[in-house]
């Protein structure tokens, strides 16, 4: 049974290397549901995209669907973003995951919902509008399962549903996510990090994460509703006829994310880890975006503080004339992670990110998390 899993794992994961070096550079701009590409999450923002290899929990639907096989109980995570700040626009995000009895396996789900909203109605002969408005809906429902073979390697799959609609016009299509993560680090186990009388030296390994996903491969979709009609007079005649209009197949912006990590103990005595810094680095070959490499910190303080800062390059991105990204600069934030008994199995955790962009006054997330282990 592991064996069959690892084996679809991997043959999805191939399947899409495959159709992403299918996919020119030239068709970018001709992608729809490219809110698929919006991370709304606010742990795994602060270090920009560097997180393949990092991600866990309910997080990981965005990034890499194998680290929801980190969950050892249940976890709730609820974000909120103030995307492009000027806009207007607010991501509302929800997640739960419960860890499945043995251990092995994690099951999950998560909502992504946009705010994007009033829209005023304008027609050809009322192209000012004031005739009130309309609010298009844009949301995102996935469902995941994640398998740990041992402690140290996870697979997942997702198969998520992504829709857009106004009153007039909708569209809807299914897609599907894979990923693996290896992480040599502590294992189910092992006492917390934040325990005191922890020994963790003895329990953990290489510190080394590797992760590789394949987001967003399903098939293409079209719009369709009353709103791709018309009346209009044809060849000049006296009466109008309503003419409908074919609206062309998108495709969904599939992408590739592969990504090492590095955990550095930064404590004099080997008997202790409270002092952690990683490094994240990820390289994602977009197939409607181009491509980029991606670098991440994160210090944590007994996993209780945690500080983070990353950066996303793609080629063209210093010069106004040539990048294709509002997101031109670092990207930050901050989690503090507090035991909610005094084993400290049981934590609620405030995060904030903040990603800078130009133009627009930036991306701010805010998110809060309740794990019960």
């Amino acid at each position: 049974m592991r064996k069959n899993i690892f084996v679809a794992i991997a043959a999805v994961l191939t399947s899409g290397a495959m159709h992403a070096q299918l996919s020119a550079p030239a068709r970018t701009g001709q992608y729809g549901f490219t809110q698929l590409m919006v991370n709304g999450w606010s742990q795994s923002s602060g270090m920009g995209n560097a997180s393949a290899a990092l991600v866990s929990g309910v997080e990981s639907f965005h990034w890499n669907i194998a680290g929801l096989g980190k969950v050892n109980g249940t976890e709730l995570v609820f974000s909120r973003s103030a995307w492009l700040v000027g806009t207007g626009i607010n991501i509302n995000s929800f997640g739960f995951a419960q860890a499945l009895s043995g251990g092995k396996g994690v099951v999950g789900m998560a909502i992504s919902s946009f705010s994007l909203g009033q829209i005023p109605i304008t027609t050809y002969d009322q192209p000012d509008g004031g005739i009130g408005t309309y609010k298009p809906s844009i949301s995102n429902i996935n469902l995941g399962y994640a398998y740990n073979f041992g402690d140290k390697i996870s697979a997942g799959i997702n198969v998520k549903l992504a829709s857009e609609s106004t009153p007039d016009v909708n569209v809807g299509a299914f897609g599907i996510d894979a990923g693996l993560q290896y992480a040599d680090l502590l294992t189910k186990s092992t006492v917390k990090y934040m325990n005191p009388d922890a020994n963790p030296a003895a329990a953990r390994g290489s510190d080394i994460r590797f992760g590789v996903s394949i987001k967003n491969l399903g098939t293409d979709a079209k719009y369709k509703g009353d709103g791709l009609a018309a009346k209009s007079n044809i060849d000049g005649k006296s009466y109008s006829q309503t003419t409908s209009q074919r609206a062309d197949k998108t495709p969904l912006p599939s992408f590739i994310n592969i990504g090492l990590a590095y955990d550095f103990r930064l404590d004099n005595q080997k008997d202790r880890y409270w002092h952690r810094l990683t490094t994240g680095f990820s390289f994602t070959n977009n197939s409607a975006a181009p491509n980029q490499t991606s670098l991440g910190f994160e210090y944590a303080y007994r996993e209780m503080l945690m500080l983070r800062a990353g950066y996303n390059y793609e080629e063209g991105i210093f010069n106004y004339d040539t990048r294709n990204n509002a997101y031109t600069g670092m990207n930050i934030g901050a989690t503090v992670q507090l035991p909610l008994d005094k084993k400290r199995d049981n934590v609620i955790g405030i995060d904030y990110s903040y990603r800078h962009t130009n133009p627009f006054n930036g991306t701010h997330t805010f998110g809060m998390r309740i794990s019960i282990n």
